[in-house]
This record gives structure tokens, C-alpha cells and sequence, in this order.
């Protein structure tokens, strides 16, 4: 699936994620259901995501010497965030919207997105990506395609709950108190302080992550003819793939806080306190 930028499970659970259930997906579906759509990919990738950990404590991980690199590991196992998404999806996917989304992406074209896709999402390259998305969409731009517009329906499509920003300010949060919770840093704020100070920057960080995405986007998909991007992007927009997305994005989210406030646990005792 494409790389998921929106959502926490306890924003969206008041949406649509827990409604219109017939019954739950059994196991041996939900593990098909993760590799056909590249969602396990894309759960292993959120430990490369540890390496900004640091930067968002006013710290650098070299401060914390071998004992970061068998930090990240234990804490952002693959098995362990598997295993967290299967009971997750468990509980809230039922089998019609599950069928649907696996339909796709056992198709030809579902499985050449997934390729690419699983590429992309574990690849450290992110300047490339960026510098190389950023002149195809100038190009794109310079002669009028309309694979600009449908890179952006797709984008808007696979976070239809508009929860993205939402998403990455919980993370944020999360970790800030857990780490201070820890000794690990001195918060000068109580959490509703530091909620409205992430909030005075919500419109600079959304064009951002716009700009970021689109870019991404118009990298990762750059073999793709425009009919086959149309096509996902019909696909997307399809009622049940947005559903099933949006609970997506909201696991993958609730994963990535949960094992953040993890790693600042077992940060603890490892780096002297520092004040933020």
C-alpha cells in the first residue's frame, strides 16, 4: 500500500473504524491482508523513524552510544508492531472491507504499486526522493500534465479523514511527555501548553507535508503511466478503500506513538536530563 501519512487510532475510532461490522477478520486473513498490501512493509519502516527521535529532545543519538542502536531494535521490532496490527485490525476490520482493499492490490497493477511502494518505504534516501519529486513536478508543471492534479486526488484520497496532521502532533506529544515523564528531558510546559504551541504551526507544517507528499508521490510512481495512476486513484476513492485507509492510518499511528513512548522508557538512565 502507499505510504501512509494520516491518522491515530483514537482520533478516527470516532469516525467510521468500529461501525457497519459484520464480523471480524480472522487471523490467517488479517496476515494475507498485511503482505499483499504492503502494510507489513510499511509497519517495519516506522523504526526508521527512531532516528529523528533524538533531534525532537534536543539531543543527537550519538549521546547515547552503542545503547542506541539495541534501543531502536528491541523497541521497534518487526514482530512486535506485526503482532500489535493484527490484534488492532482484528478488532476493527471486517472481512467485506478487508476483501475489497486485498482485491486490489492482488490485481497486476496492485502488485506493481506494492512493489515500488515496500521500496520506497524502506529506503533512508529522503533527499533524493525529495530533490528528484520535486523536479519531476516541476516538469509535470511546466507542461500542463494532468498527473499533477491526480497525484494530489491520490494523495487526499489515502487520507480522506484529514487526520495526517493530527497524527504526527499526537506522536509528537506522546513522546515529549513520556520523555519527561522519564527524566529523560525538563518540560517547561503541561500538556495543553504544549498542545496549543504545536497548534500555531499547523498551517505552515500541512503545506508542508502537501508539498513533501506530492513530491514523494510523483517519485515513487514515476514508472507508472497516467491511467494506471487514475486507476488508484479511482481506487482509492472508492468508499470502502477510504474506510479501510483511514483505519489503517489510524493503527499505523497509534503503533508509531505507542512504540515512541516505549523507546523513551527505556531511554531513561541512559542520557543525563536536559531542558527543552
Amino acid at each position: 500500500m502507499k505510504s501512509i501519512g494520516a491518522g491515530m487510532m483514537a482520533l478516527l475510532l470516532g469516525l467510521t473504524v468500529l461501525t457497519s461490522q459484520v464480523q471480524a477478520a480472522d487471523k490467517a486473513k488479517l496476515e494475507e491482508f498485511l503482505e499483499v498490501t504492503g502494510f507489513d512493509v510499511a509497519l517495519d519502516s516506522i523504526r526508521l523513524s527512531a532516528e529523528n527521535a533524538p533531534q525532537m529532545l534536543g539531543l543527537d543519538a550519538q549521546d547515547f552510544g552503542f545503547h542506541w542502536g539495541r534501543m531502536t531494535t528491541d523497541v521497534f521490532g518487526a514482530d512486535l508492531m506485526h503482532d500489535m496490527a493484527i490484534e488492532f485490525l482484528g478488532e476493527t476490520l471486517d472481512e467485506e472491507h478487508l476483501d475489497h482493499a486485498a482485491g486490489f492490490y492482488a490485481t497486476d497493477l496492485g502488485k506493481r504499486l506494492v512493489a515500488v511502494e515496500n521500496k520506497s518505504h524502506m529506503s533512508d534516501d529522503d533527499d533524493l526522493k525529495s530533490e528528484s519529486g520535486e523536479a519531476i513536478i516541476a516538469g509535470l508543471v511546466r507542461i500542463g500534465s494532468p498527473r499533477v492534479q491526480i497525484l494530489k486526488r491520490m494523495n487526499a484520497a489515502s487520507d480522506s479523514a484529514g487526520n495526517g496532521l493530527r497524527a504526527i502532533q499526537e506522536v509528537q506529544v506522546r513522546f515529549l511527555m513520556a520523555a519527561a515523564g522519564a527524566g529523560i528531558i525538563e518540560l517547561q510546559m503541561d500538556e495543553p501548553d504544549l498542545r496549543e504551541l504545536l497548534r500555531t504551526g499547523e498551517d505552515e507544517l500541512r503545506l508542508s507535508m502537501q508539498t513533501s507528499g506530492l513530491a514523494s508521490a510523483a517519485y515513487v510512481y514515476q514508472a507508472f503511466s497516467d491511467a494506471e495512476m487514475e486507476d488508484y486513484t479511482a481506487a482509492l476513492e472508492h468508499p470502502m478503500m477510504r474506510h479501510v485507509y483511514d483505519l489503517m492510518n489510524a493503527v499505523q499511528f497509534e503503533i508509531m506513538a505507542d512504540r515512541f513512548e516505549a523507546l523513551a522508557a527505556r531511554m531513561k538512565g541512559v542520557q543525563p536530563s536536559e531542558e527543552l
